[in-house]
């Protein structure tokens, strides 16, 4: 079950070239706290003061420091040796993901930096390089405890607290190099149209020459049958190609759709030529697959899904944010899968690209979520907008995602329900989102107090089923905000109404048993019988609700000081998942 092309622990699944080289592993490390590391020339005269294992983050014991205090300053140095045969090619130098700003210098010269600490970026080293020799790679992170930068679930004071964690500063996605010609496919954007049959190809080339035969040929393929072999001659850096997919490799043509019950892929492999030699070849796959919306209902290749998703957040004992493995990647959705859950929301997190591949692969619906500001101003409307582009435009190929989450709870907006500023901020966000990507669906402030939003959702820890019947008993009075969705927060913020939008409980239960070691939603309880009997109910609860399209449950696994996952941090289940099975499929 995977791709044409795939190569275990390749960072970038989507988009895969066969000449690359894993970067990750031991650095030369040192902390900054007084920010004099650039003014005393580190970029160049670099000493280290520890052995760090990238790409785990300091505060990690993966990392071999595990030191969990803040510290805002921190740099990594290490010798690359780059072939003298690569002389010619393009060194490409990529960090799939460093929080949050990133300065790099190759040989001491500045190569470039970038701001965000969750998309991944890359630069063009090569004018920095000697080949046939070793070269000296140096980042410098720098972090805060600013609350105007995204971070999502990463704490801002000394300790942790409610449900905020541990920190995460610098690398903490893989670094690699790639070896490429002056012209290569920069990007391609792929939009599959299921009632039209075919799939759009938005392509992005470097190095256009002024004189030359240069040509793009995609070349599709369905389980190893040949579908279609399209090329085109390049002109210009942009350009678009539609490709009809009519074709027998599979048998009927809804056959060949991406779903759950079907995750099929198709590969496509991408051949550019220049006068007739091949300069870049590029591996990618795509799914055929729809979502819309259709009378308060979500729709997935024009039927109604009922979405079982579960949230995720991505934390793991010894690595936090980072995951200790493919492996591990593999492990958690195959739990998911094995609970009986169709989808997962990520929650305040951007998960690694390799996670969305098996996703893919597998089957599994996503919701993709942005990490948080928690402040309101010029600033953060500024780093969470430029962040989100990125994310939004790198993630858009990946059939498995089928909802976008710019906001959640009101986080960063804590005004909403009455600032004008802020709504507008959001309606912003949406409609920016839908210009990049007008196919899927935008939930623009989950939880609670929507304005403009294709999905309505709730976030309810009633502890009951009872509970939750008597209070959506009257859904239209939780609609028309005569009454609060939960205990004390209104469905839409004020001037927004609702609109016939599906309706999904996305977030409810957070059952853990008794402990004084963390917290959970509501009593924690002391049996096995305990939590089923709880479970189901508040699960049934809202089955039978039929306006209600879908349900998401708090939360897979246990994070830090929070304890109310369905499985340990180490990944060890609570209970029998065939139990969690049967009442999710029931």
């Amino acid at each position: 079950m995977t791709t044409k092309a795939y190569i275990k622990d390749y960072p970038r699944p989507q988009f895969v070239r066969k000449d690359w080289t894993n970067l990750n592993g031991e650095w030369s490390f040192r902390f900054d706290d007084h920010n004099a590391g650039e003014q005393d020339n580190w970029q160049e005269k670099f000493t280290e003061t520890h052995k760090i294992n990238v790409p785990f983050t300091y505060e990690t014991k993966m990392s071999g420091i595990g030191a969990e205090e803040f510290h805002p300053n921190v740099w990594y140095s290490r010798q690359v040796h780059i072939p003298k045969e690569a002389e010619g090619q393009r060194v490409i130098l990529h960090f799939q993901a460093v929080d949050h700003v990133a300065k790099v210098w190759v040989n001491g010269k500045m190569a470039g930096s970038h701001q965000g600490g969750y998309a991944a970026f890359s630069f063009d080293v090569t004018p920095y390089l000697v080949f046939g020799s070793d070269n000296q790679i140096t980042v410098k992170a720098e972090d805060s405890d600013s609350c105007t930068q995204p971070r999502g679930k990463q704490r801002w004071t000394k300790d942790n607290f409610e449900c905020f964690y541990v920190q995460t500063t610098g690398i903490w996605q893989t670094v690699w190099l790639e070896y490429v010609e002056e012209q290569r496919l920069e990007s391609v954007k792929i939009t599959p149209d299921i009632d039209r049959n075919i799939v759009r190809f938005d392509y992005e080339v470097n190095g256009v020459p002024a004189a030359g035969d240069l040509k793009l040929e995609a070349i599709v393929t369905l389980k190893d049958k040949p579908v279609k072999r399209v090329s085109l001659v390049i002109d210009r850096p942009c350009l678009t190609v539609e490709v009809d997919l009519i074709h027998e490799a599979n048998g009927p043509w809804k056959k060949s759709l991406w779903s759950p019950q079907h995750p099929n892929l198709y590969d496509v492999e991408f051949v550019l030529t220049l006068n007739d030699q091949v300069v870049d070849r590029v591996f990618s796959y795509f799914g055929m697959r729809k979502i819309s919306i259709e009378k308060g209902k979500v729709l997935l290749n024009n039927v109604p899904i009922y979405q079982r998703l579960i949230l995720d957040q991505g934390y793991w004992t010894d690595s936090h944010l980072t995951p200790p493995s493919e492996e591990a990647l593999i492990e958690d959705i195959d739990r998911m899968l094995e609970m009986g859950y169709n989808g997962v929301r990520k929650h305040m997190k951007i998960e690694d690209a390799r996670f969305l591949y098996w996703c893919d692969v597998k089957g599994l619906l996503v919701w993709s979520e942005m990490a948080a500001t928690f402040e309101f101003h010029d600033r953060a409307v500024e780093a969470f907008t430029k962040e989100w582009v990125e994310i939004v435009q790198q993630q858009y190929n990946h059939p498995s995602i089928i909802t976008w989450i710019p906001f959640n709870e009101s986080w960063g907006i804590a005004s909403i329900l009455r600032d004008p500023r802020q709504q507008k901020f959001t309606e912003g966000i949406y409609h920016l989102t839908k210009s990049i990507d007008p196919y899927r669906p935008v939930i623009t402030n989950d939880g609670w107090e929507h304005t403009v939003s294709d999905i309505l959702t709730l976030h309810d820890y009633v502890e009951t089923g009872d509970g939750f019947m008597k209070r959506y008993s009257n859904l239209e009075a939780v609609l028309s905000c005569e009454t609060t969705c939960n205990q004390w927060k209104y469905a839409f913020a004020e001037g927004y109404a609702y609109r016939g939008q599906p309706i999904i409980i996305s977030e409810y239960g957070g059952i853990a048993f008794q402990s004084d070691k963390g917290w959970g939603y509501g009593h924690q309880v002391s049996s096995e019988e305990e939590f089923m009997a709880r479970f189901e109910g508040l699960t049934k609860a809202i089955k039978s609700v039929d306006a209600i399209v879908g349900y998401c449950y708090t939360q897979l696994t246990d994070v830090q000081q929070e304890i109310n996952g369905l499985l340990y941090e180490d990944r060890s289940p609570k209970l029998p998942l065939d139990k969690i099975k049967k009442i999710n499929m029931a």
